[in-house]
């Protein structure tokens, strides 16, 4: 009989699902997820949590968590109780605080202490780049650089971590039998409340200054602070996983101007399907892209349009993007990260 690992997650997303058919391999996962969005909810939500561990607590192995929270509290709490052990995974906004842009758990009162709380009590922290750990950001500003990470905010956290990449899923995203993708093509993907974390500003700026060449905008209508927009600029709304492998087929670029990126499924899922990355000196966005495409290195129009102009004129652009696609498939492979979490669960046991 398999044994069983109660999975709590804030937030379903497509790397809760890659670790979910991991862990189903050889574990019974019991899922425990609300919408811990819905905070006049949160009293039942954990009395519900309470409920699912105690039904379970004598056949439990492990308490997996996806990301610190308020919804990390009770299991870290319970886990210690009951000499569980508890995994946290922290995939981004669990360590940051970006109150200028809105972004980060970090930023606020209860979720910072819930964090710094759960961090504590962890059997292990599991974050998803070291950059997660700490990381100095010169991008946004030159003159202002600044800190994040858990070990920033909260230096006193003493809790062993170990850095597990996400893996990605190479059969899937990969490139089609199209012969050609479309000229001067730029793609990107973030949803309403990351316009300006993700660079959209910046995006519909050069839109204006390369106005031969298309920008494609996916996960949002077209933003109502953007005004006098370009022609050569078009919002896609919210795309399938399928639609989405389409487009990064179609173009031939990716932009990941990101403000803070935890680590950057999307940019992995384009260079995939080789599109050819161009990304912000950010966390680890710069350790995935590598030498398959260019990095900007401070947050400004006038270094972004040199940029591009330079990605237009690189004459090996079909190389680039079969580069891009085994940088991926070298070092963030679902094989990858399935050995190291079962290393470390089985590990366990010794």
């Amino acid at each position: 009989m398999k044994s069983k690992i109660i999975y709590i997650v804030a937030l379903h997303s497509s790397f809760v699902d890659l670790d979910m058919t991991i862990l189903s391999k050889r574990y019974t996962v019991i899922l425990n997820s609300y919408k811990w969005q819905q905070k006049f909810l949160m009293p039942v939500f954990m009395f519900r949590q309470l409920w699912v561990l105690l039904k379970h607590v004598f056949s439990t192995k492990l308490i997996f968590i996806s990301s610190g929270g308020n919804w990390s509290v009770i299991p870290v709490v319970f886990g210690k109780l009951f000499s569980i052990p508890v995994f946290i995974v922290l995939n981004g906004s669990d360590c940051a605080s970006l109150p200028f842009v809105n972004f980060g758990n970090l930023r606020k009162f209860l979720m910072r202490n819930s964090c710094r709380l759960s961090y504590e009590l962890a059997g292990m922290l599991l974050p998803v780049s070291e950059s997660l750990v700490m990381t100095k950001n010169t991008y946004y500003s030159r003159e202002h650089p600044f800190f994040q990470g858990y070990k920033f905010f909260f230096p006193n956290v003493k809790t062993k971590y170990q850095v597990i990449f996400n893996g990605l899923d190479e059969v899937f995203w990969m490139k089609d039998d199209k012969p050609e993708r479309e000229n001067k093509s730029f793609f990107s993907v973030f949803s309403p409340n990351q316009y300006i974390l993700k660079g959209g500003d910046l995006i519909v700026a050069m839109a204006k200054r390369f106005p031969d060449c298309t920008f494609y905008i996916a996960g949002l209508k077209e933003p109502p602070q953007v005004s006098g927009l370009s022609s050569n600029v078009f919002f896609l709304g919210f795309l399938s996983p399928g639609e989405l492998k389409a487009y990064f087929n179609k173009c031939q670029f990716h932009f990941q101007l990101s403000i803070y990126e935890g680590f950057g499924l999307t940019l992995c899922e384009a260079m995939l399907c080789e599109c050819i990355p161009i990304g912000s000196d950010v966390n680890f966005i710069p350790g995935i892209i590598g030498d398959a495409g260019f990095i900007l290195k401070h947050r400004e129009e006038s270094l972004l349009e040199e940029l591009i102009r330079e990605a237009l004129q690189c004459e090996n652009k079909a190389e680039l993007g079969k580069n891009a696609r085994q940088r991926i498939i070298d070092n963030f492979g679902i094989e990858k990260r399935e050995q190291q979490l079962f290393s470390l669960i089985e590990g366990l046991e010794k």
